[in-house]
């Protein structure tokens, strides 16, 4: 008598799940916001690819615009001055870029106080604010994130970075009420909730490129993405050059070892 009835409570448990499974939804309701959302704009770039290479020149000039532009609000703390001579400048060059950072936190030698000094090519690049409360003080309480792995952080990688940096715009007219922006936030449809506490920091002209190129919007956005590809995975071509050397290897070894074997038993009978 135990045997049927635990076998009908297991039948009965059964049952249950399955129908639990198929009557709940696969995936969520769409809300309001999903309907005016953007999926990112692909951006193409030179460390895209079976063969990536840096483009040097794109990369100084993204590090121009983080400097100019993005360092104002976020920090970028995992990389050091020295690793910029990757990008193609010598060693001087790193020391004057260094050198132009006068508020590396230190400590007076004299008094032990706080105290600030000019950089040094070991030093990471300074954060704008001392502290996670100050960063929100003066964001309207939204804090601004460190960017060394942001184009990893984030779906959708650098086509979500470029797409949010070139996506500001009006509210289109038929956006609900509830979600049009408020005080303090600007519209954006790459962004989740399309409303986000950061401006539109990118404005034509607002950089002055050294080699000459036009610093649109698009085009500042696009240099200051692939930067940030390259702070994200710095060896990531390195990286990509090591696999193809792995891959020929063993695809060379694999053939010698199997022109061994024919040769080997060519005359045996098997």
């Amino acid at each position: 008598m135990v045997r049927p009835l635990g076998f009908l409570v297991g039948l009965g448990f059964i049952a249950a799940l399955v129908l639990a499974i198929l009557t709940t939804p696969l995936t969520n309701e769409p809300n309001a916001s999903h309907e005016f959302h953007k999926h990112p704009k692909h951006l193409k770039l030179a460390s895209d690819g079976l063969v990536p290479h840096w483009d040097k020149a794109q990369l100084q000039r993204g590090m121009q615009v983080y400097k100019e532009v993005c360092s104002a609000c976020h920090s970028l703390n995992l990389v050091a001055f020295r690793n910029i001579q990757d990008l193609g400048y010598t060693e001087g060059q790193v020391k004057s870029f260094a050198k132009s950072y006068d508020n590396i936190p230190s400590i007076n030698p004299d008094t032990g106080e706080p105290a600030t000094r000019t950089g040094l090519p070991s030093d990471h690049f300074p954060a704008p604010y001392a502290n996670e409360v100050a960063a929100r003080a003066a964001n309207n309480n939204a804090l601004p994130p460190d960017l060394s792995l942001i184009t990893k952080a984030r779906e959708g990688g650098k086509d979500y970075i470029y797409s949010l940096l070139t996506g500001f715009q009006n509210p289109p007219a038929n956006l609900p009420k509830e979600l049009r922006p408020g005080t303090g936030l600007h519209y954006n449809p790459y962004f989740a909730n399309l409303n986000l506490a950061m401006a539109p920091p990118l404005a034509d002209g607002q950089v002055t490129y050294a080699d000459g190129t036009k610093a649109t919007v698009d085009q500042m956005a696009s240099d200051v993405t692939a930067f940030l590809v390259w702070t994200a995975e710095p060896k990531l071509v390195k990286r990509v050059q090591v696999g193809w050397g792995a891959f020929i290897f063993l695809l060379i070894f694999s053939t010698l070892t199997y022109l061994s074997y024919r040769n080997i038993w060519a005359d045996k009978e098997h």
